[in-house]
Order: structure tokens, then sequence, then C-alpha cells
């Protein structure tokens, strides 16, 4: 499903300033957002800014004369994908646990014929106190999807569980609820980013990745419901909240994490950047500049897919094919040559660091070409394409 309509309630909370980042994120992915807010949340931000970052002017009042047949509280639900609170307070979460109906977004939660979300924010004794577990446990029996809470700084001072998530976590985890669950059930390992192969204690040999491609292929794949670990080489990147992360330097550190990951993975993805070689001796200490030329001893690096997809009852692969020229005809081999079912062509000169790529997809069945589209949508299709292959090879 595809979100289309979502509308955000705000309550009241020192997290509101958030809501309205939030706000816009969702309005840039593409998705028209109606606010309501609470006469507590107007205390910490104004219908003003939430009119400006939606386009759509603010709804505060149960009784508000701008719907013509007096019903906001039923109007405003309809025809939306979903209600998102955020923030939830603790008082708002124990309205929706009563079932109490004494404002315009409670009425709303009550009346309500989508699904509700809720990120709850409080202070740290607030969200630990029975009272709000009790409300809390009857929201989850009540197929209400709560969103968090983070641990953290609070605004009070203290730490602890109870801060909102942030924003874009937010939106990733909204935009997941909705994305069929085509890999429901199943465990899926992504490799992703660069290796880095020591030449002395401060340099090394690499390859040109940010990690991008993979890592949003393993937030597709949480998305798809599945259960992920991503094997990630140094990346700058924030890795998927529900993901198992497995961090490695080095092709032999991911070799051993990637083996040990696939003996239970029904699907492996290696997405990541591997070098070709490592360098023999290393010197633990920095190695002093001069005039002479350095020689340096490489040796290849272990094939990591190649030894996965060579087991004698190997997880569902699928690769990676960067290339710079011939690109279809060189990712075919690849494919070929390491028993793959389905290989991932691209042109590494185009792909490398960029936010939008195009990706061929080679399968049994020959060429699917994605065309050009950011990472995660090409990450979303391609899991798509994934779980008919399973499906059709495994069921």
């Amino acid at each position: 499903m595809e979100l289309k309509r979502i509308v955000l309630g705000v309550t009241g909370g020192v997290a509101a300033y958030k809501a309205a980042e939030l706000a816009r994120l969702l309005v840039k992915n593409g998705i028209d957002v109606q606010v309501v807010c609470t006469k507590a949340a107007q205390h910490f931000v104004g219908p003003a800014t939430f009119q400006a970052l939606t386009g759509h002017p603010v709804f505060t009042d149960l009784w508000d004369e701008r719907v013509d047949n007096g019903m906001a509280h039923i109007d405003l639900s309809r025809g939306a994908d979903a209600i998102v609170v955020a923030p939830a307070s603790a008082d708002f979460l124990a309205k929706l646990a009563q079932g109490r109906a004494d404002d315009l977004l409670s009425t709303l939660c009550l009346a309500r014929d989508c699904p509700l979300l809720v990120a709850p924010a409080m202070n740290r004794q607030m969200w630990e106190s029975p009272a709000t577990q009790r409300n809390l446990a009857q929201l989850l029996a009540d197929a209400v999807t709560v969103l968090g809470p983070d641990s953290g700084e609070q605004a009070c001072g203290e730490t602890g569980f109870g801060r909102m998530l942030e924003p874009e976590e937010l939106v990733e985890a909204i935009v997941a609820r909705f994305q069929p669950k085509l890999l429901n059930g199943l465990k899926v390992l992504v490799t992703a980013g660069p290796t880095f192969e020591a030449i002395d204690a401060v340099r090394g040999i690499t390859n040109s990745s940010s990690g991008k491609m993979g890592y949003a292929v393993a937030r597709a794949a949480l998305e798809a419901g599945a259960e992920v670990t991503l094997v990630s080489g140094p990346t700058c990147l924030t890795p998927p909240r529900e993901a198992r992360l497995v961090s490695v330097l080095g092709a032999q550190q991911m070799l051993a994490a990637v083996e040990q990951a696939a003996d239970d993975a029904d699907i492996f993805i290696s997405v990541a950047a591997v070098a070709d070689y490592y360098v023999l001796n290393p010197s633990e200490q920095k190695i002093k500049k001069d005039a002479h030329i350095l020689t340096l001893e490489l040796a290849p690096n272990p094939d990591i897919l190649a030894n996965i997809s060579s087991r004698p009852k190997p997880p569902f692969c699928v690769g990676f094919a960067a290339e710079s020229e011939n690109i279809e005809e060189y990712a075919e081999l690849k494919r070929r040559r390491k028993h793959l079912p389905l290989i991932v062509a691209n042109d590494v000169k185009e792909a490398v660091g960029a936010e939008d790529v195009q990706l061929v997809l080679l399968d049994e069945a020959g060429r699917h070409v994605l065309e050009k589209a950011d990472k995660i949508s090409q990450a979303r299709r391609l899991i798509a394409h994934i779980a008919q292959l399973y499906n059709t090879h495994y069921q």
C-alpha cells in the first residue's frame, strides 16, 4: 500500500517541535498531511507553522465551523490512510486506552476507520509508571502501532526511555508500516559499504562505496517483513533501527561474519564493494614517506559471494556487479560463474555516491531494467523481484 494521506495529530509536550520537521519530511515524501493540534500542543508550536509546512489549514476545535456539516471528527479521517499522533503524551495515551473522546483529536482517533500509529514522548518516570505501561498494553491489544520511544537526554535534564523518535526515524517507520510484507518471516543477510585493507597504521586499500545502496536494501528488506542482519564495512551511515548490525573492517572479517550469519539466512544479498586484494605484510607502524618507490605485495581476498553460493545448501544468493564497461555482459558472466539466481548490474561511474541510479536485474528469465530512481525506491523494487523469484524457487 502506498501512503497518500495522513492525519498528523500533535499533542502537548516539548517534542511537539519535532512534529514540524516530521510534517515537512512526510510532505517531502509525497504524502498529503492534515494536522490536528490539541489545545496543549499550541503552547509549543503554533498552527501557522504546520499550515506553512503542509499547505493545509490546521484543525484544533471539535466545533470547527470550517467543516460544513459540523462533523470534523468524522470527515477529517475519511480518506486518510492513517492517523499518526506524534508526539503522543502520557495523557493522550490514557485517553486512547480508555476510549475517551473529549477533544477533536481523541474523537478522530475513536471514530477512525484507518490504522492508528502513536509516537510516545514523555519523561522517563512517566513512561515507566505502571499506569502508562497498562495503557500501552491495552493499545497494543487494540492493534495500535507504537513507534518508540527512544532512550536519551530529555528536556527535563534526565536520561532514559521516553524520548520521541527523531523525525527521520518516524518517517521510515511510518512508510515501512504500509509496505507489502513480501518477505514476512524470512531471514535476510545483507553486506554493504567498502572494506579496508591496511597498508600500515594509517593507510589502506579500499573501494569507492558510500554504502547507501546496501543500507537501502537492508531497509527495504525490513519494510518487507524480514529479519535482517547487516554486515557493513566502514561508512558514515546510520543503519536501519531494526537491523542487526555487524561492523567489520577488512574482507577477511566480512567473510567470517557472513559465513556465521549465512547458516540461518534464507536470502543473501551481497551489495558490499569488497576490496579484491589485501597487503601481505602490513606495517604495524606508519611507514615514513621518503623519495623511494614503495612496493607492496598484494594477495587476492576471498570471494565472499562465491563461498556462500557454492555451499551444498546455499541461501538464495543475489550479487551486485558494478562495472565500468560491457556492464551487462560482465555481470551475466559473473552470475553464471557463481551460479546465482539473480545479479544486479550498474554503471560504477554513475552509481558511486549518487542519490539516483539505474539498475539492470539479470536472472534466468533475462534482463529487467529499473529506470533511474532514488536508492530506496530501487531497493524496494529489487526486494519485490527477489521475493517473486524466491517464492518461485523455494515455495
